[in-house]
Protein backbone atom coordinates (compact mmCIF):
# COMPACT_ATOMS: atom_id res chain seq x y z
CA UNK A 1 0.00 0.00 0.00
CA UNK A 2 2.88 2.61 0.77
CA UNK A 3 4.34 2.07 -2.82
CA UNK A 4 1.06 2.39 -4.53
CA UNK A 5 0.68 5.57 -2.30
CA UNK A 6 4.18 6.58 -3.48
CA UNK A 7 3.62 5.75 -6.97
CA UNK A 8 0.90 7.98 -7.33
CA UNK A 9 2.55 11.03 -5.54
CA UNK A 10 4.93 10.84 -7.96
CA UNK A 11 2.91 10.57 -11.20
CA UNK A 12 0.85 13.49 -9.33
CA UNK A 13 4.41 15.69 -8.91
CA UNK A 14 5.88 14.44 -12.51
CA UNK A 15 2.53 15.84 -14.54
CA UNK A 16 2.09 19.10 -12.68
CA UNK A 17 5.61 19.73 -14.28
CA UNK A 18 3.80 19.45 -17.50
CA UNK A 19 5.72 15.61 -18.24
CA UNK A 20 4.14 11.76 -18.88
CA UNK A 21 6.32 9.25 -18.04
CA UNK A 22 5.91 5.34 -19.47
CA UNK A 23 6.05 2.46 -17.26
CA UNK A 24 9.94 2.03 -17.10
CA UNK A 25 10.84 4.98 -16.39
CA UNK A 26 8.19 5.28 -13.61
CA UNK A 27 10.38 2.16 -12.61
CA UNK A 28 13.53 3.88 -12.32
CA UNK A 29 12.03 6.78 -10.51
CA UNK A 30 10.70 4.45 -8.23
CA UNK A 31 13.86 3.05 -7.40
CA UNK A 32 15.50 6.61 -7.01
CA UNK A 33 12.97 7.87 -4.77
CA UNK A 34 13.77 4.75 -2.32
CA UNK A 35 17.45 7.04 -1.46
CA UNK A 36 15.38 9.19 0.69
CA UNK A 37 13.14 9.14 3.29
CA UNK A 38 9.08 9.36 2.72
CA UNK A 39 8.77 12.86 4.06
CA UNK A 40 11.52 14.29 1.55
CA UNK A 41 10.01 12.51 -1.55
CA UNK A 42 8.80 15.72 -3.25
CA UNK A 43 12.07 17.26 -2.97
CA UNK A 44 13.95 14.60 -4.48
CA UNK A 45 11.52 14.61 -7.25
CA UNK A 46 12.15 18.22 -7.77
CA UNK A 47 15.52 17.79 -7.88
CA UNK A 48 14.94 15.25 -10.60
CA UNK A 49 12.80 17.03 -12.88
CA UNK A 50 15.07 20.19 -12.39
CA UNK A 51 18.04 18.51 -13.58
CA UNK A 52 15.77 16.80 -16.88
CA UNK A 53 14.75 20.49 -18.11
CA UNK A 54 18.49 21.03 -18.31
CA UNK A 55 18.82 18.43 -20.69
CA UNK A 56 16.82 19.69 -23.48
CA UNK A 57 14.43 16.84 -23.81
CA UNK A 58 12.99 16.39 -27.61
CA UNK A 59 9.38 15.24 -26.17
CA UNK A 60 7.57 15.78 -23.12
CA UNK A 61 6.89 11.85 -22.62
CA UNK A 62 9.93 10.68 -20.61
CA UNK A 63 11.57 6.94 -21.05
CA UNK A 64 14.02 5.26 -19.21
CA UNK A 65 16.90 5.53 -21.09
CA UNK A 66 16.89 9.42 -20.28
CA UNK A 67 16.00 9.77 -16.76
CA UNK A 68 18.30 6.71 -16.04
CA UNK A 69 21.07 9.49 -16.79
CA UNK A 70 20.03 11.98 -14.86
CA UNK A 71 19.56 9.07 -12.06
CA UNK A 72 23.26 8.43 -12.20
CA UNK A 73 24.80 11.69 -12.05
CA UNK A 74 22.70 12.95 -9.34
CA UNK A 75 23.36 9.50 -6.91
CA UNK A 76 27.29 9.86 -7.89
CA UNK A 77 27.14 13.86 -6.88
CA UNK A 78 25.57 12.59 -3.70
CA UNK A 79 27.98 9.90 -2.82
CA UNK A 80 30.47 12.22 -3.64
CA UNK A 81 29.51 15.00 -1.67
CA UNK A 82 31.73 15.56 2.08
CA UNK A 83 29.50 14.25 4.24
CA UNK A 84 30.44 14.57 7.74
CA UNK A 85 32.11 11.34 9.48
CA UNK A 86 30.32 11.59 12.70
CA UNK A 87 27.06 13.27 14.00
CA UNK A 88 29.22 15.53 15.99
CA UNK A 89 31.26 16.90 13.17
CA UNK A 90 27.69 17.50 11.45
CA UNK A 91 26.57 20.05 14.56
CA UNK A 92 25.60 23.50 13.57
CA UNK A 93 25.96 25.90 16.89
CA UNK A 94 24.13 29.10 16.95
CA UNK A 95 24.23 31.84 19.51
CA UNK A 96 21.32 33.86 20.04
CA UNK A 97 23.22 37.54 19.42
CA UNK A 98 23.44 36.22 15.63
CA UNK A 99 20.04 35.11 15.11
CA UNK A 100 19.01 36.78 11.83
CA UNK A 101 16.09 39.55 12.73
CA UNK A 102 13.19 40.07 10.20
CA UNK A 103 10.46 42.27 10.69
CA UNK A 104 7.07 41.49 9.04
CA UNK A 105 5.87 43.66 5.97
CA UNK A 106 1.99 43.99 5.89
CA UNK A 107 1.61 46.06 2.64
CA UNK A 108 4.27 43.55 0.83
CA UNK A 109 2.93 40.43 2.84
CA UNK A 110 6.28 39.16 3.61
CA UNK A 111 9.45 39.34 6.13
CA UNK A 112 11.80 41.16 5.19
CA UNK A 113 15.79 40.78 6.86
CA UNK A 114 17.19 43.77 8.85
CA UNK A 115 20.74 44.62 8.34
CA UNK A 116 22.49 42.92 11.29
CA UNK A 117 26.50 43.48 9.53
CA UNK A 118 27.14 45.27 12.69
CA UNK A 119 25.81 44.02 16.07
CA UNK A 120 22.56 45.81 17.36
CA UNK A 121 22.59 47.94 20.67
CA UNK A 122 22.19 46.12 23.30
CA UNK A 123 20.90 49.82 24.78
CA UNK A 124 18.62 50.64 21.92
CA UNK A 125 16.35 53.49 21.45
CA UNK A 126 12.69 53.89 23.46
CA UNK A 127 11.56 53.29 19.75
CA UNK A 128 13.11 49.73 19.85
CA UNK A 129 10.53 48.49 22.95
CA UNK A 130 6.99 49.80 21.12
CA UNK A 131 9.22 47.45 17.76
CA UNK A 132 9.32 44.81 19.68
CA UNK A 133 5.62 44.59 20.79
CA UNK A 134 4.66 45.60 17.26
CA UNK A 135 6.76 42.35 15.53
CA UNK A 136 5.32 39.71 18.28
CA UNK A 137 1.99 41.26 17.09
CA UNK A 138 2.73 41.10 13.64
CA UNK A 139 4.24 37.74 13.53
CA UNK A 140 0.82 35.82 14.77
CA UNK A 141 -1.16 38.35 13.07
CA UNK A 142 0.29 37.11 9.99
CA UNK A 143 -0.59 33.56 10.89
CA UNK A 144 -3.56 33.52 11.94
CA UNK A 145 -5.05 35.72 9.01
CA UNK A 146 -4.26 32.26 6.48
CA UNK A 147 -5.71 29.83 9.28
CA UNK A 148 -9.08 28.10 8.10
CA UNK A 149 -9.21 27.68 11.28
CA UNK A 150 -11.13 31.10 11.15
CA UNK A 151 -12.70 30.67 7.94
CA UNK A 152 -15.39 27.58 9.69
CA UNK A 153 -19.24 28.57 9.22
CA UNK A 154 -19.20 27.70 13.44
CA UNK A 155 -17.39 30.83 13.91
CA UNK A 156 -19.46 33.07 12.02
CA UNK A 157 -17.26 35.28 10.61
CA UNK A 158 -14.15 35.16 9.18
CA UNK A 159 -12.50 38.16 10.28
CA UNK A 160 -10.89 39.22 13.16
CA UNK A 161 -12.33 43.00 14.00
CA UNK A 162 -9.74 46.00 15.10
CA UNK A 163 -10.03 47.02 18.74
CA UNK A 164 -11.15 50.00 17.40
CA UNK A 165 -14.51 49.33 15.42
CA UNK A 166 -15.85 47.95 18.93
CA UNK A 167 -17.02 50.88 19.52
CA UNK A 168 -19.09 51.38 16.14
CA UNK A 169 -20.40 47.63 15.61
CA UNK A 170 -22.97 46.02 17.87
CA UNK A 171 -23.05 42.18 18.54
CA UNK A 172 -20.50 39.53 19.37
CA UNK A 173 -16.73 40.19 17.47
CA UNK A 174 -13.77 38.37 17.73
CA UNK A 175 -10.09 40.31 18.37
CA UNK A 176 -6.80 39.54 18.49
CA UNK A 177 -4.63 41.62 20.61
CA UNK A 178 -2.12 41.57 23.80
CA UNK A 179 -3.03 41.31 27.41
CA UNK A 180 -1.69 44.31 29.82
CA UNK A 181 -2.78 45.99 32.94
CA UNK A 182 -2.61 49.86 32.07
CA UNK A 183 -4.40 50.66 35.25
CA UNK A 184 -3.98 48.29 38.41
CA UNK A 185 -6.90 46.08 38.75
CA UNK A 186 -8.00 46.87 34.79
CA UNK A 187 -7.04 43.95 32.46
CA UNK A 188 -6.80 45.51 28.82
CA UNK A 189 -6.53 43.88 25.01
CA UNK A 190 -4.21 46.30 23.16
CA UNK A 191 -3.96 45.88 19.14
CA UNK A 192 -2.07 48.20 16.82
CA UNK A 193 -5.02 50.55 16.44
CA UNK A 194 -6.98 50.76 19.81
CA UNK A 195 -7.00 49.06 23.65
CA UNK A 196 -10.07 48.71 25.31
CA UNK A 197 -11.14 47.16 28.39
CA UNK A 198 -11.74 43.51 29.26
CA UNK A 199 -13.39 41.18 31.78
CA UNK A 200 -12.21 38.10 31.75
CA UNK A 201 -14.34 36.87 34.59
CA UNK A 202 -16.94 34.26 32.74
CA UNK A 203 -14.54 33.49 30.14
CA UNK A 204 -13.94 29.90 28.82
CA UNK A 205 -10.62 29.11 27.70
CA UNK A 206 -8.22 27.13 26.05
CA UNK A 207 -4.88 25.38 27.24
CA UNK A 208 -2.10 27.31 28.73
CA UNK A 209 -1.25 30.21 31.06
CA UNK A 210 -3.02 33.88 30.21
CA UNK A 211 -0.62 36.12 31.65
CA UNK A 212 0.39 39.81 30.95
CA UNK A 213 1.92 40.09 27.49
CA UNK A 214 0.83 36.99 25.88
CA UNK A 215 -1.77 37.61 22.56
CA UNK A 216 -4.92 36.07 22.54
CA UNK A 217 -8.18 35.88 20.34
CA UNK A 218 -11.09 36.61 22.13
CA UNK A 219 -15.11 36.17 21.39
CA UNK A 220 -17.39 38.41 23.55
CA UNK A 221 -19.18 41.85 23.06
CA UNK A 222 -19.19 45.13 24.53
CA UNK A 223 -21.68 46.19 27.61
CA UNK A 224 -21.16 49.32 29.36
CA UNK A 225 -17.77 50.17 27.50
CA UNK A 226 -16.07 46.86 28.91
CA UNK A 227 -15.84 43.95 26.28
CA UNK A 228 -17.09 41.03 27.87
CA UNK A 229 -14.99 37.75 26.65
CA UNK A 230 -17.00 34.76 26.00
CA UNK A 231 -14.57 32.41 24.91
CA UNK A 232 -10.42 33.09 24.63
CA UNK A 233 -7.50 31.49 23.03
CA UNK A 234 -4.20 31.67 21.66
CA UNK A 235 -3.61 31.77 18.23
CA UNK A 236 -3.75 28.62 16.35
CA UNK A 237 -0.36 26.65 15.59
CA UNK A 238 0.80 26.57 12.03
CA UNK A 239 2.13 23.33 11.01
CA UNK A 240 5.77 23.97 10.59
CA UNK A 241 5.63 22.43 6.81
CA UNK A 242 3.23 24.92 6.14
CA UNK A 243 5.19 28.06 6.89
CA UNK A 244 8.35 26.65 5.50
CA UNK A 245 6.34 26.73 2.06
CA UNK A 246 4.43 30.25 2.76
CA UNK A 247 8.06 31.77 3.24
CA UNK A 248 10.50 29.56 1.40
CA UNK A 249 14.24 31.11 1.36
CA UNK A 250 14.27 32.45 4.67
CA UNK A 251 16.72 32.04 7.01
CA UNK A 252 14.81 32.07 10.75
CA UNK A 253 16.55 29.37 12.08
CA UNK A 254 20.26 30.87 11.74
CA UNK A 255 22.25 28.24 10.53
CA UNK A 256 21.99 28.84 6.93
CA UNK A 257 19.49 27.75 4.05
CA UNK A 258 21.78 24.99 2.18
CA UNK A 259 20.52 24.05 -1.60
CA UNK A 260 17.85 21.32 -2.39
CA UNK A 261 20.78 19.18 -2.90
CA UNK A 262 22.59 18.99 0.50
CA UNK A 263 19.07 18.86 2.30
CA UNK A 264 18.25 15.78 0.74
CA UNK A 265 21.45 14.88 1.65
CA UNK A 266 20.84 15.97 5.05
CA UNK A 267 17.74 13.93 5.17
CA UNK A 268 19.13 10.86 4.14
CA UNK A 269 22.06 10.90 6.63
CA UNK A 270 19.40 11.62 9.34
CA UNK A 271 17.42 8.53 8.30
CA UNK A 272 20.36 6.70 8.95
CA UNK A 273 21.38 8.54 12.19
CA UNK A 274 18.80 6.82 14.34
CA UNK A 275 21.37 5.99 17.31
CA UNK A 276 23.01 9.56 16.98
CA UNK A 277 22.13 10.55 20.99
CA UNK A 278 22.22 13.93 23.24
CA UNK A 279 22.59 13.63 26.78
CA UNK A 280 21.37 16.95 28.23
CA UNK A 281 21.62 17.85 32.09
CA UNK A 282 20.40 21.35 34.08
CA UNK A 283 21.70 22.41 37.19
CA UNK A 284 25.05 21.08 37.61
CA UNK A 285 26.27 22.61 40.71
CA UNK A 286 30.28 21.97 40.21
CA UNK A 287 30.69 23.32 43.85
CA UNK A 288 29.06 21.09 45.17
CA UNK A 289 31.16 17.28 45.50
CA UNK A 290 28.34 14.77 45.53
CA UNK A 291 27.21 16.39 42.01
CA UNK A 292 30.51 15.89 40.54
CA UNK A 293 30.59 12.13 42.02
CA UNK A 294 27.21 11.56 40.07
CA UNK A 295 28.31 13.43 36.94
CA UNK A 296 31.16 10.97 36.69
CA UNK A 297 29.09 8.31 37.34
CA UNK A 298 27.30 9.20 33.96
CA UNK A 299 30.49 9.83 32.11
CA UNK A 300 31.46 6.41 33.03
CA UNK A 301 28.15 5.14 32.01
CA UNK A 302 28.30 6.75 28.48
CA UNK A 303 32.14 5.75 27.93
CA UNK A 304 31.09 2.12 27.99
CA UNK A 305 28.40 2.07 25.07
CA UNK A 306 28.47 1.01 21.69
CA UNK A 307 28.03 4.63 20.07
CA UNK A 308 29.12 6.99 22.18
CA UNK A 309 26.64 10.22 22.64
CA UNK A 310 27.70 12.93 19.71
CA UNK A 311 26.51 15.77 22.48
CA UNK A 312 26.78 16.44 25.84
CA UNK A 313 24.75 19.60 27.20
CA UNK A 314 24.99 21.17 30.56
CA UNK A 315 22.75 23.60 31.42
CA UNK A 316 23.32 26.07 34.93
CA UNK A 317 22.58 27.09 37.07
CA UNK A 318 26.65 25.75 37.47
CA UNK A 319 26.58 26.81 41.07
CA UNK A 320 24.89 26.19 44.45
CA UNK A 321 24.41 30.02 44.84
CA UNK A 322 23.76 32.95 42.72
CA UNK A 323 26.30 34.58 41.30
CA UNK A 324 25.45 38.29 41.94
CA UNK A 325 27.07 41.04 43.25
CA UNK A 326 27.65 39.26 46.72
CA UNK A 327 29.53 36.38 45.16
CA UNK A 328 33.16 36.68 45.81
CA UNK A 329 34.58 32.97 44.80
CA UNK A 330 35.03 33.29 40.94
CA UNK A 331 38.50 31.98 41.02
CA UNK A 332 37.34 28.70 43.13
CA UNK A 333 34.75 28.34 40.39
CA UNK A 334 37.13 28.89 37.39
CA UNK A 335 38.69 25.90 39.38
CA UNK A 336 35.58 23.97 39.12
CA UNK A 337 34.83 24.12 35.98
CA UNK A 338 39.06 23.09 35.12
CA UNK A 339 38.31 20.22 37.71
CA UNK A 340 34.87 19.33 35.70
CA UNK A 341 37.50 19.64 32.14
CA UNK A 342 39.63 17.42 33.52
CA UNK A 343 36.52 14.48 34.77
CA UNK A 344 35.72 14.76 31.07
CA UNK A 345 39.44 14.69 29.66
CA UNK A 346 39.40 10.97 31.46
CA UNK A 347 37.28 9.52 29.74
CA UNK A 348 39.27 9.01 26.39
CA UNK A 349 36.29 8.26 23.79
CA UNK A 350 34.28 10.73 25.19
CA UNK A 351 36.62 13.76 24.52
CA UNK A 352 37.48 12.40 20.52
CA UNK A 353 33.80 11.65 19.65
CA UNK A 354 31.67 13.93 22.09
CA UNK A 355 30.98 17.65 21.64
CA UNK A 356 30.25 19.90 24.80
CA UNK A 357 28.14 22.63 25.22
CA UNK A 358 27.83 24.97 28.18
CA UNK A 359 24.62 27.02 28.02
CA UNK A 360 24.32 29.73 31.26
CA UNK A 361 21.43 29.28 33.44
CA UNK A 362 19.56 32.39 35.08
CA UNK A 363 21.48 32.96 38.26
CA UNK A 364 25.08 32.14 36.41
CA UNK A 365 27.86 34.80 35.87
CA UNK A 366 26.92 37.38 33.45
CA UNK A 367 26.53 41.13 33.41
CA UNK A 368 22.90 40.93 34.13
CA UNK A 369 19.56 38.53 34.14
CA UNK A 370 18.43 40.45 30.92
CA UNK A 371 17.13 37.95 28.25
CA UNK A 372 19.04 36.40 26.15
CA UNK A 373 22.31 35.96 28.07
CA UNK A 374 25.54 35.90 27.16
CA UNK A 375 27.80 32.80 27.24
CA UNK A 376 30.33 32.37 30.38
CA UNK A 377 32.75 34.46 30.85
CA UNK A 378 36.10 33.24 29.19
CA UNK A 379 38.03 33.58 32.43
CA UNK A 380 35.51 30.86 34.48
CA UNK A 381 35.91 28.79 31.24
CA UNK A 382 39.52 28.90 30.29
CA UNK A 383 40.83 26.25 32.68
CA UNK A 384 38.24 23.39 30.92
CA UNK A 385 38.75 25.00 27.52
CA UNK A 386 42.86 24.11 28.14
CA UNK A 387 41.79 20.44 28.46
CA UNK A 388 38.70 20.01 25.97
CA UNK A 389 39.02 22.09 23.21
CA UNK A 390 36.08 20.71 21.91
CA UNK A 391 33.73 22.71 24.41
CA UNK A 392 31.15 24.58 23.23
CA UNK A 393 29.81 27.82 25.03
CA UNK A 394 26.97 29.32 23.94
CA UNK A 395 23.80 32.05 24.76
CA UNK A 396 20.63 31.42 26.53
CA UNK A 397 18.80 30.50 24.72
CA UNK A 398 20.91 29.22 22.11
CA UNK A 399 20.15 26.80 19.11
CA UNK A 400 21.70 23.63 17.83
CA UNK A 401 21.00 21.88 14.12
CA UNK A 402 21.89 18.63 13.26
CA UNK A 403 21.51 18.07 9.48
CA UNK A 404 18.21 18.77 9.33
CA UNK A 405 17.01 18.89 12.95
CA UNK A 406 16.01 21.84 14.49
CA UNK A 407 16.59 22.28 18.07
CA UNK A 408 16.38 25.09 20.47
CA UNK A 409 17.80 24.96 24.16
CA UNK A 410 16.58 27.33 27.25
CA UNK A 411 17.47 27.40 30.60
CA UNK A 412 14.58 29.46 32.74
CA UNK A 413 12.48 28.29 35.54
CA UNK A 414 9.30 29.31 34.15
CA UNK A 415 6.64 26.62 35.08
CA UNK A 416 7.15 28.45 38.82
CA UNK A 417 6.99 32.24 37.32
CA UNK A 418 4.12 31.11 34.48
CA UNK A 419 1.85 29.90 37.03
CA UNK A 420 2.02 32.85 39.59
CA UNK A 421 1.44 35.76 36.97
CA UNK A 422 -1.58 34.00 35.70
CA UNK A 423 -4.53 36.27 35.57
CA UNK A 424 -6.74 33.22 35.56
CA UNK A 425 -6.75 29.61 36.79
CA UNK A 426 -5.59 27.37 33.61
CA UNK A 427 -8.16 25.16 32.31
CA UNK A 428 -8.27 21.54 33.84
CA UNK A 429 -10.53 20.10 30.52
CA UNK A 430 -7.71 18.88 28.95
CA UNK A 431 -4.95 18.77 31.39
CA UNK A 432 -3.78 19.24 34.66
CA UNK A 433 -0.25 18.80 34.02
CA UNK A 434 1.94 22.62 34.17
CA UNK A 435 3.81 21.52 31.58
CA UNK A 436 1.50 20.83 29.20
CA UNK A 437 -0.30 24.44 29.54
CA UNK A 438 3.57 25.73 29.45
CA UNK A 439 4.05 24.15 26.14
CA UNK A 440 1.25 25.33 24.94
CA UNK A 441 1.52 28.86 25.74
CA UNK A 442 5.05 29.24 24.19
CA UNK A 443 4.43 27.22 20.60
CA UNK A 444 1.04 28.76 20.28
CA UNK A 445 2.97 32.65 21.11
CA UNK A 446 5.93 31.60 18.80
CA UNK A 447 8.07 32.88 21.37
CA UNK A 448 9.96 31.21 25.10
CA UNK A 449 9.33 34.24 27.19
CA UNK A 450 5.88 35.91 26.94
CA UNK A 451 6.46 37.29 30.01
CA UNK A 452 6.13 41.08 31.46
CA UNK A 453 9.37 42.70 30.87
CA UNK A 454 9.11 44.54 34.17
CA UNK A 455 9.50 40.74 35.45
CA UNK A 456 11.76 39.41 33.30
CA UNK A 457 13.44 41.96 30.99
CA UNK A 458 14.53 41.54 27.46
CA UNK A 459 16.98 43.00 25.56
CA UNK A 460 14.69 45.25 22.85
CA UNK A 461 16.84 44.48 19.65
CA UNK A 462 17.31 41.20 20.28
CA UNK A 463 13.49 39.80 21.40
CA UNK A 464 13.81 38.06 17.83
CA UNK A 465 16.12 35.76 18.97
CA UNK A 466 13.61 34.18 22.08
CA UNK A 467 11.04 33.75 18.37
CA UNK A 468 9.98 29.97 18.08
CA UNK A 469 9.11 30.36 14.41
CA UNK A 470 9.21 28.18 12.33
CA UNK A 471 8.07 25.63 15.18
CA UNK A 472 11.32 23.83 15.44
CA UNK A 473 11.46 20.01 15.62
CA UNK A 474 12.51 20.22 19.62
CA UNK A 475 12.39 22.59 22.67
CA UNK A 476 14.62 21.84 25.51
CA UNK A 477 12.88 23.60 28.67
CA UNK A 478 15.50 23.45 31.27
CA UNK A 479 13.50 24.22 34.70
CA UNK A 480 14.22 23.23 38.35
CA UNK A 481 10.53 21.67 38.48
CA UNK A 482 10.27 18.18 37.87
CA UNK A 483 11.31 15.94 34.69
CA UNK A 484 8.64 16.03 31.81
CA UNK A 485 8.13 15.78 27.99
CA UNK A 486 5.19 16.88 25.91
CA UNK A 487 4.56 16.40 22.08
CA UNK A 488 2.40 18.87 20.89
CA UNK A 489 1.79 19.70 16.82
CA UNK A 490 5.02 18.25 15.85
CA UNK A 491 7.14 19.64 18.04
CA UNK A 492 8.74 17.61 20.71
CA UNK A 493 9.35 19.55 24.07
CA UNK A 494 11.02 17.95 27.32
CA UNK A 495 12.40 18.89 30.61
CA UNK A 496 15.86 17.19 31.82
CA UNK A 497 14.89 18.04 35.28
CA UNK A 498 17.81 19.32 37.85
CA UNK A 499 20.41 17.08 37.98
CA UNK A 500 21.86 18.70 41.03
CA UNK A 501 18.36 18.33 42.94
CA UNK A 502 16.91 14.91 42.04
CA UNK A 503 20.03 12.95 39.64
CA UNK A 504 17.53 13.25 36.53
CA UNK A 505 18.68 14.14 32.85
CA UNK A 506 17.85 12.57 29.33
CA UNK A 507 19.24 11.12 26.63
CA UNK A 508 17.60 12.19 23.19
CA UNK A 509 17.53 10.73 20.19
CA UNK A 510 17.06 13.94 18.00
CA UNK A 511 16.69 12.02 14.28
CA UNK A 512 13.71 9.61 15.84
CA UNK A 513 12.63 12.26 18.39
CA UNK A 514 12.79 10.04 21.11
CA UNK A 515 12.89 10.98 24.60
CA UNK A 516 14.47 9.18 27.67
CA UNK A 517 14.25 10.27 30.77
CA UNK A 518 16.65 9.03 32.97
CA UNK A 519 17.90 9.01 36.35
CA UNK A 520 20.54 8.36 39.05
Amino acid sequence: MMRGCQKRKIVNKIKTRGYDLNSGALDKIILFADHFPHDSLGEAIDLLLDNLQQESLKSSILHAESVQGVISRLLGALDAADEPTTAASSLVFIDAFVVPKYRYDAIKKKFIIEDTSSPLPVHAEASAKTELYRERFMLLWQKVSRSEYFSRPAFGSSEISPIQSLLFQMGRKWVMGLISQLEDGHIYLEDLSASVEIDLSKAKITTGFFTENTIILAEGEMHNGIFQVITCGFPPLEDRNITLRTHSGYDFFGAGTPPKEDMIRLADLERQAVNDTFVILSDIWLDDEEVLRKLETVLDGFESVEIVPCLFVFMGNFCSRPCNLSFGSYSSLRQQFGKLGRMIGNHQRLKENSRFLFIPGPDDAGPSTVLPRCRLPNYLTQELRDVIPNAVFLSNPCRVKLYNQEIVFFRQDLVYKMRRLCLMTPSSEETDDPFQHLVSTITHQSHLCPLPLMLQPIIWNYDHCLRLYPTPHTIVLGDKSEQKVFKLGGTTCFNPGSFSTDRTFVAYRPCTQQVELSAL
